[in-house]
This record gives structure tokens, C-alpha cells and sequence, in this order.
């Protein structure tokens, strides 16, 4: 696995800029949406917000304590910087959803539902879609929901990146750390609640391309800046097929930074249960 070949964790995140999270207790398919037992017109609207969200991830989510309770949970926000704010709304029955436009009073800047003034915890323990997410995943929550509020900590389905598991996005900022383990718990959440990001598990984040998060990390490994707003993204322009121009400021200075994209050198398994392995993809970056 990515562990055992020290494959690197930066530039990973999955590139979402608004996320839509919705309390599902039945069982996960590994085709979310289309394997669950919601009703066609429900499935067919929640396509169509997310066609209207762009750049969108729709996450089911549970906690296992909440089986017994009568409503259910629907979170929707955006990450992008600038943008940070998501809300929440309560709901009978998943059906009562269809025809709610959640996706155009996000857009519009009006409130899909009510304000969510702390963090969201969301840890991927979807074992059918990769058994190293329920392996690493399920203890990991259970941990977790232990330091903090546990209301604020939910189990979800597929964030990307089942080789990094235990996998944890913390939004609205839509941070991704990899390869969570308790140890890592107490470090990355100190570090969350005092602005800052704790790189040694930091995949990166999710409003910003592969190349960005490579630019990014360059920037913050040159100036030694781990505070989540210290580096602030200008411009990206394409040089060639595979490599980017990213311009940067950060403690008032601009930073140009050349962003290519490579195959690994070394085959790793890119799932729990992956037969051969192959050279993953990476982004590296370097200051110009």
C-alpha cells in the first residue's frame, strides 16, 4: 500500500468546491447515489444540484448512535477560499427534498438552511467502495468523536484517495490529511484550532487543482508558513499539457512556482484491493 512505499501525501485532495452531505442509514453501494434506496425523483434532483453546484461532491454520511432518531441531517457549503460557510437542515423523510433548490440559494448567496458555526469531521469509512477506508476508517472515527464535539463528527462515504486511509476532511476550510492514525489526532487537531495546518498528514485542499496543492506546499516548505490563510493563490496559467504556472503571495511577498505532473517512480497498490500494482500520478512543484 501507499504507506509501505512512503508514497507522498501532498498534492492528493480531491478537487471539490461544494460539498453536499446527506444522513443516509442504509447500506453504502459503491456506487453512492445510484445503488442507494432513495426514490428516482430524489436521485434525479440531487443530479441536477450538483450539475448546477460544479466542482461539487455529494457524501453520505451517518453516525451509528443516530439509528433510533426520527430526522436526519443535510449539509451543504462551500469551500473555496473566501467562501467558507456551510449550513445544516433537519428533514423527516428523504423524499421531502425533492424540488429543494439548496444548490441555487448557495450560489445566490442566500441560506439553504442554518448557518453551521463549527467545523465539520468527516472521516471515510466506506468499505465497499475499498476495505482499507472501513479498516482504518471506523476506529479512527471512533477516536475522533472522542476530542471533540461528537455532533461534529461524522462517518461518509468516498472522499478520494482510498491508499491514504484513514482519510479525514475537515470543512468548510476542506482540508484532507492521509494516513490518520490516533497518534495523529491530538497534532492535527491542535494545530486546526489554532489556524494552522499540520503538514506532515496535509494531502492538501479540496478548492485547489493538484498542481495548486503542489505550488502551495513549495511555498509554505520555503517560508515555513502552516497558517491555513498565509498562502493566498493569484494566478494559474497552463505552460504545456502537464505543467502549470502558479503565482502566490504570501507575508506580502509573490512567489512563482512551476507545477508539472510525473508518474511515481516506485508501483504501489492503489487500493486494499488492488491485484497489481502500479506508478501513481504525483504533482511536484518548485519556486521559480
Amino acid at each position: 500500500m501507499s504507506g509501505a512505499a512512503h508514497e507522498d501525501l501532498a498534492a492528493t485532495a480531491s478537487r471539490v468546491d461544494r460539498w453536499v452531505l446527506i444522513e443516509y442509514r442504509g447500506l453504502w453501494d459503491r456506487d453512492v447515489l445510484g445503488g442507494s434506496l432513495l426514490s428516482q425523483p430524489l436521485k434525479d434532483h440531487l443530479r441536477d444540484q450538483l450539475r448546477k453546484l460544479g466542482h461539487s461532491r455529494l457524501l453520505f454520511v451517518k453516525r451509528p448512535e443516530r439509528r433510533s432518531h426520527k430526522r436526519r441531517m443535510l449539509y451543504v457549503g462551500s469551500c473555496r477560499p473566501g467562501e467558507e460557510r456551510f449550513y445544516g437542515l433537519e428533514f423527516d423523510h428523504h423524499d421531502d427534498l425533492v424540488g429543494y433548490d439548496f444548490a441555487s440559494a448557495l450560489l445566490e448567496g442566500s441560506t439553504p438552511g442554518v448557518p453551521v458555526e463549527h467545523p465539520l469531521f468527516v472521516v471515510c469509512t466506506h468499505g465497499k467502495r475499498d476495505r482499507c477506508c472501513a479498516k482504518y476508517g471506523r476506529p479512527l472515527y471512533d477516536r475522533l468523536k472522542g476530542k471533540v464535539d461528537p455532533e461534529w463528527v461524522w462517518q461518509s462515504t468516498h472522499v478520494g484517495g482510498d491508499r491514504f486511509a484513514g482519510n479525514v476532511v475537515v470543512l468548510p476550510e476542506g482540508l484532507f490529511y492521509g494516513r490518520v492514525g490516533e497518534e495523529d489526532l491530538d497534532p492535527i487537531l491542535d494545530d486546526y484550532f489554532a489556524g494552522r495546518l499540520n503538514l506532515e498528514r496535509y494531502r492538501g485542499r479540496s478548492a485547489y487543482t493538484f498542481g495548486v496543492q503542489a505550488a502551495e506546499l513549495a511555498v509554505r516548505e520555503e517560508t515555513g508558513l502552516t497558517g491555513v490563510h498565509d498562502v493566498e493563490i493569484l494566478r494559474v496559467s497552463r505552460e504545456a499539457e502537464d505543467r502549470w504556472l502558479v503565482t502566490l503571495r504570501a507575508a506580502g511577498r509573490e512567489y512563482a512556482a512551476e507545477a508539472w505532473a510525473e508518474l511515481g517512480e516506485d508501483p504501489v497498490y492503489m487500493t486494499c484491493g488492488s491485484v497489481t500494482p502500479q506508478r501513481p500520478r504525483r504533482f511536484r512543484a518548485r519556486l521559480r
